[in-house]
């Protein structure tokens, strides 16, 4: 009897799983308010990401009504948000940054409006959204954060404005403090790690922060390099004139570290 409950169990819940539709595009985004740090000011700054509800489709939407936050009374149409938004869940993108005697329950509201939906992402200093270094490790899949580890040392050669017709050369390196250490496969079960994980050790990453059209990175990504410095030599291509602010970030699998660079791209 418990063996056919069993099976009728896994039948109507696998249905109802493979029931749930996915959306390749057309879908709208949705800002995420992911906590709040203490800075060493006194300040605070309101951490934020976003759901693009898309599996596939990348997203603009440009600052102004549709892409502004509020600060108490006064709405912004600037406060380092994104305007380029990739597919499903990004996390931790941009701080908004408080003074010390900020009201905890004032709020910072980040809106979107896209695809006929205006969604907002409301955030206040709640105590148990303080976030931490574990926090981060914890949601960004980093498995067990290590406490002893510290983000990578990223840095990024200047970058010079260009022209559609020329693509622009982008330099990233990163240090690590070799933290977390390489996984290790189980001796008595080694069949406990069989299932795919990130090597630990440094990758460096560019993304479309902001701009009018789609950048094409080649590549995007370096390989996971463990132990020694890493280098990413990028050729980002642009097929649309006007300001972009492309986004380096090096992780070593828990903790991460991002700089922007900003370039004018002319006919």
């Amino acid at each position: 009897m418990r063996a056919h409950w069993a099976a009728c169990a896994a039948l109507l819940f696998g249905s109802g799983l493979n029931a749930q539709v996915q959306y390749a595009t057309g879908q709208d985004v949705a800002p995420v308010y992911e906590g709040w740090q203490r800075n060493q000011d006194g300040s605070y700054s309101m951490v934020f990401g976003y759901l693009n509800r898309n599996y596939e489709e990348e997203v603009d939407i440009p600052l102004g009504a549709n892409n502004s936050v509020s600060i108490g009374a006064e709405v912004f149409g600037d406060k380092g948000q994104p305007t380029h938004f990739y597919p499903r869940r990004q996390r931790f993108l941009f701080k908004v940054v408080v003074p010390r005697d900020w009201d905890p329950k004032q709020k910072v509201i980040w809106t979107l409006v896209s695809r006929g939906h205006t969604n907002q992402a409301k955030g206040w200093l709640q105590p148990e959204w303080e976030l931490s270094d574990d926090v981060i490790v914890e949601n960004m899949g980093g498995g067990v954060p290590d406490p002893d580890n510290k983000a990578p040392v990223l840095t990024v050669a200047p970058v010079a404005n260009s022209s559609i017709s020329k693509p622009v050369s982008l330099t990233a390196s990163a240090t690590d403090d070799g933290l977390p250490k390489p996984y290790r496969r189980s001796n008595s079960n080694p069949d406990r790690d069989s299932q795919p994980r990130r090597p630990r050790g440094v990758q460096i990453k560019w993304i479309q922060y902001r701009g009018p059209a789609k950048v094409v990175f080649e590549p995007d990504s370096s390989a996971v390099v463990y132990g020694e410095p890493v280098t990413l030599n990028t050729k980002a291509r642009f097929s649309a004139p006007g300001t972009y602010v492309l986004r380096a970030t090096a992780s070593d699998g828990q903790l991460y570290t991002s700089q922007d660079v900003t370039i004018t791209i002319t006919q």
